[in-house]
């Protein structure tokens, strides 16, 4: 959960950082309020968008399991973890 939670943190801040390359590169202050008053609900559009399509391509084409799902258990005093038969 956490990772999922990290990689749609990064991949909605990637259009704010890439903007701020992109400031830093034309040679203006990226801290200065002016140059993203502008720009700031485009850059969040943009990276909701982009957290949009990763749950997307993320629910289309990630590997399916088939068969029952076990869950974790104890045999003979050791624990078997959760499996798919």
């Amino acid at each position: 959960m956490t990772r999922a939670v990290i990689q749609g943190l990064v991949l909605f801040l990637l259009p704010f950082v890439l903007f701020a390359v992109y400031l830093v590169s034309r040679r203006r202050n990226p801290l200065t309020w002016s140059h993203w008053s502008d720009q700031s609900l485009w850059l969040a559009i943009a990276g909701l968008g982009f957290v949009i399509v990763s749950l997307v391509a993320t629910g289309l084409f990630a590997e399916r399991q088939t068969g029952n799902y076990v869950p974790t258990h104890v045999e003979n005093g050791q624990v078997v973890p959760g499996h798919f038969e």
